[in-house]
Formats: C-alpha cells, sequence, structure tokens
C-alpha cells in the first residue's frame, strides 16, 4: 500500500522540494500562478499587522503574514 502521511518521518524533506517547486511555479507563473495571490494576500495582512502592532514593524509584518500564507499552501 503506497499511501503518504505527510507526518510520517520516514517522508523526510519532501516539503523542501514542494516549497522549491512551488516557488519556481510562482517565479515563472506571476500572477496566474495559484499560489501567488493569497501569499500576497497574506504578505498584506501581516503588514497590516505590523502597522498595528506597536513591536513589529511593516516590512517584518509582510514577511511572517506571506511565509505564514506560504506555508499553508505547500502543507496541502
Amino acid at each position: 500500500m503506497d499511501e503518504r502521511n505527510p507526518r510520517d518521518p520516514q517522508r523526510g524533506n519532501d516539503w523542501v522540494e514542494d516549497a522549491k517547486s512551488e516557488i519556481s511555479g510562482m517565479a515563472k507563473g506571476g500572477l496566474d500562478h495559484p499560489s501567488t495571490k493569497p501569499v500576497l494576500a497574506g504578505a498584506a495582512i501581516g503588514a497590516l499587522a505590523g502597522a498595528l502592532l506597536p513591536v513589529i514593524s511593516l516590512p517584518l509584518g509582510a514577511v511572517v503574514g506571506a511565509g505564514f500564507a506560504f506555508y499553508n499552501r505547500i502543507k496541502k
């Protein structure tokens, strides 16, 4: 049986390969790629949170928001 469990420790670094291919696809596809818009939306939400919170700056909030949205995209 070839059932893939994402939490299986034997799965290894497949998520790294998934992230590389997703970033490559986003770079080549631009706004037509299905992951680009959610990641940009995450960056915008993070930047807004960075503007509202006193400890977090706009760029840091944008990076964290984009990273979170990107992680959620490749996790699926």
